[in-house]
C-alpha cells in the first residue's frame, strides 16, 4: 500500500505505528504540501457486522468534532475521509517518541519530569472535556514526546461524546487499554471525565513506576484484578 494516494491528495509514504484499532502512516498532502499522519482505522475482527458499521459511524462523527479541538497538547485531527468503507482520519504529524518508548528506552521518568508530562495531559484533557469530548483511552503509547519536549495527546480513536452510551459501550465490551482502563469503565463499559482521570493517573504511575497500577499476564486477569484487587504497592 506504500506510496498509494487516498481521497485524492494524502500520499501513504511509510508506516510509523500500529494498535489494535489499526495502522498509523507518514504520508504527503500533496494539495497542501505537508507532511500528514494518517490513521486507518480497521474494527477489530471480533465485532460483530453491526457493531463494526457502528464503530466506523461513530468514528467518522468523532473525528470531525475532534477536528474543532485546538490545543498546544492536543494532534491535531486534519480530515476524515473514507476509503473502501473504513474511515481514515488525517492528522498533524509530529516527529516524537511515544511515552511508551521513552519509558522503554530511558527506564523511569523522575518526578519532577512525570510532573510535566501530568500537567500538560491534564490541559490537553481540559480542553477536550470542555468541548465534550472523552478520550477514552489515555495511556503512554497515546502520548508524543516531540524533540524539544512538548507533550502532545493522540490517537482520539476511540474518543466519544460525554455522555454516550450505545452498542460499543455495553457491560462486558471494553475497547481501549485493560492496564489504563478505570475500574468502573471496566465493569460497567460507560465512560465519564472521572474515567479519563483514572486513566491519566495510571500513566502516570507507568511513567514514575516502569509499569502499569495493574499488570498482570492477560487482558482478562486485568480486568478481573481492577475489579478486585487494590493497586500494586
Amino acid at each position: 500500500m506504500q506510496h498509494v494516494v487516498i481521497a485524492g491528495r494524502y500520499r501513504l509514504l511509510e508506516p510509523v505505528g500500529r494498535g489494535g484499532m489499526g495502522r498509523v502512516w507518514r504520508a504527503l498532502d500533496e494539495v497542501l504540501h505537508r507532511e500528514v499522519a494518517v490513521k486507518e482505522v480497521l474494527p477489530p475482527n471480533w465485532l460483530s457486522e453491526p457493531e463494526g458499521d457502528e464503530l466506523r459511524r461513530r468514528t467518522l462523527r468523532e473525528a470531525r468534532t475532534a477536528a474543532r479541538l485546538r490545543h498546544p497538547n492536543v494532534v491535531r485531527v486534519y480530515d476524515v475521509v473514507p476509503v473502501d468503507g473504513d474511515p481514515w482520519i488525517v492528522m498533524e504529524y509530529v516527529p516524537s517518541r511515544t511515552l511508551q518508548d521513552v519509558l522503554n528506552d530511558e527506564g523511569p521518568l523522575d518526578p519532577a519530569r512525570a510532573a510535566g508530562v501530568g500537567r500538560a495531559l491534564l490541559a490537553a484533557l481540559r480542553a477536550a472535556h470542555t468541548a465534550n469530548v472523552l478520550h477514552r483511552d489515555v495511556k503512554p503509547q497515546n502520548v508524543l514526546v516531540t524533540r524539544d519536549g512538548q507533550i502532545m495527546l493522540t490517537d482520539f480513536g476511540l474518543a466519544t461524546f460525554e455522555g454516550e452510551d450505545g452498542i460499543l459501550t455495553r457491560p462486558g465490551m471494553v475497547l481501549g487499554s485493560p492496564q489504563f482502563v478505570a475500574p468502573e469503565r471496566a465493569a460497567e463499559g460507560v465512560s465519564s471525565v472521572e474515567t479519563d482521570l483514572w486513566s491519566l493517573g495510571a500513566t502516570l504511575y507507568a511513567a514514575v513506576e516502569g509499569r502499569p497500577p495493574y499488570a498482570r499476564g492477560s487482558a482478562v486477569a486485568t480486568l478481573a484484578a481492577l475489579a478486585t484487587d487494590p493497586p500494586d504497592p
